[in-house]
């Protein structure tokens, strides 16, 4: 007994519980029908069908294995269609660095959901380094991080510029001095995020290329634990500029530049070099190469 033998099953009733008009609608002959209803019925050892006369009519059986065929043949109908459309939908596994996850990829996931509404997105928001380490152990698809990718065995995709801010208390020494020498801000506290974020690996390159080390007195995974501090006269930090835009236009921040030093980088898409990319996923990375051109840089001000 197959789903071949239930679809034609199905059929006869479908069509008056006529085998001339079953196998029509089917495209088969009519003797291979009643050879299918014959199988059905030895299978089982149950009578599906009366015959009165030329007319068939269901039996009690024949009500039951209906129902039965009908949510069978629903549930393989679904199955079909579910796996050849797999690529266009499906699950994706995506992972974001702590500025990308707050910032973008709420907007990436509500646009994509728009778009493709029979795709499930499950979200990890992270370090960049447990990014990597979860796309090697096959855990995550891709992922949108900070700053470059450390594995070789890791394909990775510049995508989008980023700036760093400095931001200070707003005190009468930061309102004067909008512009500090090298040797004022090596002086000064620093405020920043942990090692291995993608935002303390520009923060430290940048003071490498520049021939000093900051040794900070608070690290933090939280933007909002850094600018809380800040506001606080603790120190300064350097942070993403779209994350503290909203401190700065209400005044509880100074925003300084550094003689010599310029804090940027490049957001990148990484994968493993031997993953398969579906359909969707492809849709996903091309949304998010293309955002800034479609849709308006999100303005991220809940801090507080």
């Amino acid at each position: 007994m197959t789903i071949r033998h239930m679809k034609i099953f199905l059929a006869i009733i479908e069509n008056g519980c006529n085998t001339t008009k079953a196998a029509q609608a089917l495209l088969m002959t009519q003797p291979a029908v009643s050879l299918a209803l014959r199988e059905l019925e030895q299978y089982y050892g149950v009578v599906l069908f009366d015959r009165i006369g030329r007319r068939l009519k269901l039996t009690e059986a024949g009500v039951r294995f209906q129902e039965y065929a009908l949510h069978i043949c629903s549930l393989f109908d679904d199955m079909e269609k579910g796996m050849r459309d797999w690529d266009a939908f499906g699950l994706l596994r995506v992972g974001a660095s702590i500025t990308i996850g707050s910032q973008f990829l709420p907007r990436y996931v509500q646009t994509f959901g728009v778009r493709c509404p029979g795709t499930q997105i499950r979200a990890l928001v992270a370090p960049s380094d447990l990014l990597e380490q979860r796309i090697m152990e096959n855990e995550l698809d891709f992922a949108l991080i900070e700053g470059a990718a450390h594995n070789p065995d890791l394909y990775a995709e510049e995508y989008m510029e980023d700036h760093l801010t400095v931001i200070c208390p707003n005190n009468e020494y930061f309102r004067a001095n909008r512009h500090l020498t090298l040797e004022d801000f090596k002086r000064q506290s620093f405020l920043l995020r942990e090692p291995g974020s993608g935002t303390r690996e520009v923060i430290d390159l940048a003071a490498e290329n520049a021939g000093f080390h900051i040794s900070p007195i608070w690290e933090a995974m939280s933007t909002t634990a850094l600018v809380n501090a800040v506001i606080n006269g603790l120190g300064i930090s350097v942070l993403p500029q779209r994350m503290v835009m909203g401190v700065i236009e209400q005044g509880l921040v100074i925003p300084v530049s550094v003689e010599g030093i310029e804090f940027k980088r490049r957001f990148h898409i990484i994968y493993h070099r031997e993953k398969y990319l579906t359909a969707a996923a492809r849709d996903f990375l091309d949304l998010c190469r293309n955002y800034e051109i479609d849709y308006p840089l999100p303005h991220y001000s809940g801090l507080f």
